[in-house]
């Protein structure tokens, strides 16, 4: 395991060498969403049951900002080091494939999880916001970043330069983030939008995270924890097929 934790410990370098853009900034940003949406509509939109708008934006907003951390990790370390020609000094060393794909989804898990608790300390600045079922939460926030750490590591390896990594996350990471409950709960949409917010995965993954503040779902949360492990045993097997294969690392 020392080519793992070695790999691992250079991510982790990595992110903290530039930790005013990789941490403190999301953390920044989302708590200026938490402020203005919270501020506009917190008498106008109603939620769960005894649970305030700014307290259940509060989980969606630590989730949301964990995925898209997670995402940048992988895929923004994979892409400069494709562009820069550095890629070179992590695939000479006898590095296996699950080696690569473990240390990368391990840094982007340990990014994603320091943001998310950022912003949730942020949060308690707002409103007080329970932790009712903890260990769901952290449960859906592991799968939640290992499932992001996967996507970057597939998107860094598909795009040829910046401009389509850019892309990824512009039309398919950030969408789906927003689109999937963050801001609202589904049951307050038109039965259209609601049946199509099923077919969103991160759907699942805000909703089973909200659950383990507020014990209050719009879906089950085993069904959620079943979809969301579906999709990251998927993800990590195409990562995984991709890295085996030298897809587009190796001539």
């Amino acid at each position: 395991m020392g080519g793992v934790y070695t790999l691992f410990l250079k991510e982790l370098l990595r992110f903290r060498k530039v930790s005013l853009q990789t941490v403190m900034a999301p953390v920044v940003t989302t708590l200026l969403y938490l402020l203005i949406f919270s501020q506009v509509l917190q008498s106008h939109v109603q939620v769960y049951p005894g649970v305030s708008y700014t307290a259940f934006l509060v989980p969606g907003l630590v989730m949301m900002t964990m995925l898209q951390n997670a995402f940048a990790n992988c895929s923004s370390s994979l892409i400069q080091s494709k562009m820069t020609g550095n890629i070179l000094f992590i695939l000479l060393p006898p590095l296996t494939y699950w080696e690569f794909f473990a240390a990368f989804v391990a840094a982007a898990v340990v990014r994603g999880l320091v943001v998310g608790v950022g912003v949730y300390l942020g949060g308690l600045a707002f409103t007080p916001v329970p932790f009712g079922h903890p260990g769901w939460a952290l449960l859906f926030a592991l799968l939640g970043c290992g499932m992001l750490g996967a996507i970057g590591i597939v998107a860094s390896l598909w795009a040829d330069d910046y401009d389509r990594m850019s892309a990824v996350q512009s039309f398919f990471i950030v969408p789906l983030t927003f689109l999937s409950g963050v801001f609202y709960s589904i049951h307050s949409l038109p039965p259209f939008w609601q049946n199509l917010s099923h077919f969103n995965p991160f759907f699942y993954l805000i909703d089973g995270f909200r659950y383990g503040f507020f014990g209050e779902s719009d879906v089950s949360p085993m069904f959620s924890i079943f979809i969301v492990s579906a999709c990251f045993l998927a993800l990590s097997l195409m990562t995984l097929t991709l890295l085996k294969r030298g897809y587009k690392l190796r001539g």
